[in-house]
């Protein structure tokens, strides 16, 4: 079984609340006790002087005054005298019903919508978040949180299997995206930006650099010779064709090279884009690519890389865990700072923010509040009701006390007002 809920009585100012609950309740009870003692003298002086019959009348009224409100606020918490006088300890009684209450009190007038949505909206959330990155200290404590926590996250990611869900989900995910139309996209906004006429130029001269190199011109010179009838051979004709050869295309190279709306250029222009459209839409160009992608992601060596570079990654954050390394610390604090500089700079960011909190707060106390309600309940009828009595009466018991007072005063009041009618009734 749950042992009852204790309190702690040691809050500032309860040990000044409880002397003085005891010297009021002394006071109250002193009180009571002068008014029983002079209806007692009043009424043994009744001889001696109509006078003290009014004394009598209102000591004796003071007294019924006090004791009835001695009941009553003795009642509210305890039996009087330990008597087991119906409707007396009536907090004590109606525990678990003052517990539904209560709860149900929260729920109704706490927690629903219109009010919980009013004060969320008063809170700024946005600011909050970004004074609290802002701070360099905190941001480091974060990083060094979120590195605590990496190497577990790590180690229960391989135990649990979700690895090998992530790669079969992104091979899944690579092979069904058609690359044939990405690349022709990609290949056109290269032509469109006239990126391709940088690569031309390098083709320019690259054909140039090797056209003049010694072992080309041989070799071309070979060709040529072979194809030369033999009596232009003795006149070395190669060696002229290959020098005119040579000279006619690297003057050509240096032509196009040199102007940017030369003709060929237009030419290169139309092939390559050609190439496009016909990568785009030419089934044999598409099938071709999605074999070089399926042979691609087949290859063991992607999956070696991949295994590398997780347990790269892996030993890396361990290390930087265990604060062998505080790059990835310095690192992972200096975004958090800067990102809560471009929060604290964004109004409508912060706005979105707060938005965003408001309705998932909202929801989730409109979810949660009967369970809040039921929750509230159970402690109140866990509470131990004598300690929580006590704690009732240091707090409001010196005011409840006065309650005494005003009783044996109202009562006395009371009383010699209805003594004096009867007086004057005796008179007539």
């Amino acid at each position: 079984m749950t042992p009852p809920a204790t309190f702690s009585f040691d809050t500032p100012g309860d040990a000044e609340r409880a002397a003085e609950l005891r010297r009021v309740k002394a006071l109250a009870t002193l009180v009571l006790a002068s008014t029983l003692l002079l209806f007692i003298v009043a009424k043994w002086l009744l001889p001696v002087h109509p006078v003290f019959g009014f004394i009598a009348a209102f000591a004796e009224a003071a007294t019924i005054g006090g004791l009835a409100d001695w009941y009553a606020v003795v009642a509210l918490f305890k039996r009087p005298l330990g008597l087991p006088i119906p409707h007396t300890a009536i907090i004590q009684s109606n525990q678990a019903r003052i517990a539904d209450k209560l709860g149900e009190f929260i729920q109704v007038h706490f927690l629903e919508a219109g009010p919980v949505e009013a004060k969320l909206n008063e809170i700024d959330f946005g600011s909050f978040v970004a004074d609290w990155l802002r701070d360099r200290k905190r941001s480091d404590d974060l990083a060094r949180f979120a590195l605590r926590l990496l190497p577990e996250a790590f180690s229960a990611t391989e135990s649990s299997g979700l690895m090998t869900f992530i790669i079969r989900r992104m091979s899944s995910q690579l092979q069904a995206i058609d690359l044939a139309p990405l690349a022709a996209g990609t290949l056109r906004g290269f032509v469109a930006e006239g990126r391709h006429q940088i690569l031309f130029d390098d083709l320019l001269r690259v054909m140039h650099e090797t056209l003049n190199q010694k072992e080309t011109m041989a070799m071309i010179r070979e060709k040529v010779r072979a194809e030369l009838p033999t009596l232009l051979k003795l006149y070395r004709a190669d060696k002229f064709l290959v020098n005119k050869i040579v000279s006619s295309a690297t003057a050509f190279f240096n032509e196009v090279r040199s102007d940017p709306k030369h003709p060929f250029r237009g030419e290169f222009d139309r092939m390559v884009l050609s190439f496009v459209d016909r990568l785009g839409t030419d089934q044999a160009y598409i099938d071709r690519i999605d074999g070089l992608k399926r042979d691609l992601l087949a290859r063991p060596e992607l999956a070696d890389l991949a295994r590398t570079v997780w347990a790269n990654t892996r030993s890396f954050i361990e290390r930087s865990a265990s604060g062998e390394t505080q790059v990835l610390q310095h690192h992972l604090a200096g975004m958090f700072v800067s990102a809560g500089d471009a929060l604290a700079g964004d109004a409508e960011l912060r706005g979105e923010i707060n938005k965003g909190l408001v309705t998932v707060l909202r929801s989730f106390v409109a979810d949660q509040k009967s369970g809040v309600s039921t929750f509230i309940s159970d402690q109140v009828k866990a509470w131990d009701m004598a300690q929580l009595i006590s704690l009732i009466e240091i707090n409001i018991g010196r005011d409840l006390q006065y309650i005494r007072f005003n009783g044996s005063l109202i009562g006395g009041l009371a009383g010699l007002a209805l003594y004096s009618v009867e007086f004057l009734l005796r008179l007539l």
